[in-house]
């Protein structure tokens, strides 16, 4: 069941909300753990009806090199991991020490901490640092920043790459007017009319929780 307010929607009517969320299997003691523990803190999280989805998406495109843009306390993280399997290797970037810190130690419980590169910092630099092309980019940084993450992101996705943004329905605010003080609304909503308008991505969003757009790139 839907836990905590981060993972409602704002626009998917509250009965078929329970019900996807009632659907879900019972994840394992760390995963459960994380999802307790960005509830009672109020930490955002994709939570496990995107995690299914990304999961998936790892699976059926083979991803192997993955760079995540906003890893927070590693949720998403462990999820792309465990879906790479032990080949893969998945980037962790986030601005906030004590977030990684958490991250490391639940990677460590969760059996995939080989699996991941641990790296605190400016996820927009560190994605044009990374040496070499990833086969998945996850997009989940700050919304305003989300234009500068299509720029640096796209070249270093490889050809047919997935680039996968969440929030891109940002609480049903990403189609309505936004107030011009909304800067978040606001990069979401040129984000959005950007991955559409590009003649090198082929893009579809998902109405998936708070909105998930999946590119992959031509």
């Amino acid at each position: 069941m839907i836990r905590t307010e981060n993972l409602r929607s704002g626009y998917i009517q509250d009965d078929v909300e329970e019900y996807l969320y009632q659907l879900l299997p019972e994840r394992d003691a760390v995963i459960a753990e994380i999802e307790d523990y960005a509830a009672q803190n109020r930490v955002p999280i994709i939570g496990p009806a995107v995690a299914r989805l990304m999961a998936l998406l790892v699976q059926v495109s083979g991803a192997k090199r993955i760079f995540e843009m906003g890893s927070a306390i590693g949720y998403s993280t462990i999820w792309l991991a465990r879906a790479a399997g032990p080949k893969g290797k998945v980037i962790y970037t986030d601005g906030d020490p004590e977030k990684a810190r958490r991250a490391k130690d639940y990677f460590r419980r969760a059996g995939v901490a080989k699996r991941i590169e641990v790296h605190v910092g400016n996820a927009l630099e560190l994605v044009k640092k990374a040496p070499g092309k990833f086969d998945l980019i996850f997009n989940d940084i700050d919304k305003h920043q989300y234009p500068a993450a299509l720029r640096v992101a796209l070249p270093k996705l490889r050809r047919g790459g997935l680039f996968i943004t969440d929030n891109t329905l940002w609480s049903g605010k990403a189609a309505r007017l936004a107030p011009p003080d909304d800067i978040h609304t606001q990069g979401i909503q040129e984000f959005n009319r950007l991955v559409y308008a590009s003649k090198e991505l082929y893009p579809v969003m998902l109405p998936l929780r708070d909105g998930v757009t999946v590119c992959r790139k031509l």
